[in-house]
């Protein structure tokens, strides 16, 4: 199996360039399924803090950098939509969110923000002992005691420390969200309507926004809160010179 991954066929997500040279790194196995970005690929080609793998591992090496609160030691650990990503020694800390065209960008966050992270719930069953097991986008499954206060498409806050519940957005009509995928991903804005779609087809959902607003498919959006939407936080993306664009050892 391939340890590289062309450039070109990169998911759309990714914040690379794809034009610039023929291959990039390859993802390993992980959180966010294929749309999870290799954490390396965001430390130089995003952030430009290292210059080659190599950098990259021996920075991870010194548990300098922590993923949703936990070390991480391997450059190819995907990294995905809302993962808290945080330098401690530096004091800087990022939120992996949706820009513009659904490019996921790095968001500057405070410390007390990245103590937690959102999730939308893609699902939820009962698991033997009467709990309930929600499972959240990236794969991550959280328990709870009522199921019936929980419902896919919601989307929770969960501390990065515990695992606790520490909020809770219904998927409902008034409800704030961003669409993830699309032609309007990035854009932010309240749900009009949900349209519930006959047979298999998927559900709607209007979004009114500051412009006209438009209309997607439910899988698409998420449901956030107002701090998402703070006017004086910075992203970082790979739109520009990027650090290094080959696949250094």
């Amino acid at each position: 199996m391939t340890k590289h991954q062309k450039r070109l066929s990169v998911p759309k997500s990714w914040p690379v360039e794809r034009k610039t040279e023929t291959f990039t790194v390859k993802a390993g196995a992980g959180p966010h399924g294929k749309d999870g970005v290799p954490l390396v690929v965001l430390l130089r080609d995003v952030l430009g803090y290292v210059d080659s793998k190599k950098e990259a591992r021996y920075a991870l090496s010194e548990d300098s950098i922590l993923i949703n609160g936990e070390p991480i030691n391997d450059e190819q650990r995907p990294i995905g939509m809302f993962d808290i990503v945080a330098f401690p020694g530096r004091e800087e800390y990022y939120r992996v969110f949706p820009d513009e065209g659904g490019r996921l960008a790095l968001t500057e966050i405070d410390e007390d923000a990245a103590g937690s992270r959102l999730g939308k719930i893609e699902g939820k069953q009962q698991v033997p002992g009467g709990d309930t097991q929600l499972t959240l986008h990236d794969g991550t499954n959280v328990f709870v005691d009522d199921e019936t206060e929980y419902n896919s498409s919601d989307s929770i806050v969960v501390d990065n420390e515990d695992k606790s519940i520490v909020a809770h957005f219904p998927f409902e009509e008034g409800a704030l969200v961003t669409a993830v995928r699309g032609n309007h991903g990035g854009k932010i804005g309240e749900i009009d309507a949900i349209d519930i779609t006959p047979g298999s087809g998927p559900n709607t959902v209007g979004v009114s926004t500051d412009d006209d607003g438009f209309e997607t498919i439910q899988e698409y959006v998420v449901v956030i809160d107002e701090n998402f939407t703070d006017e004086d936080s910075s992203s970082e993306d790979a739109s520009g010179e990027t650090a290094s664009t080959g696949d250094a050892e």
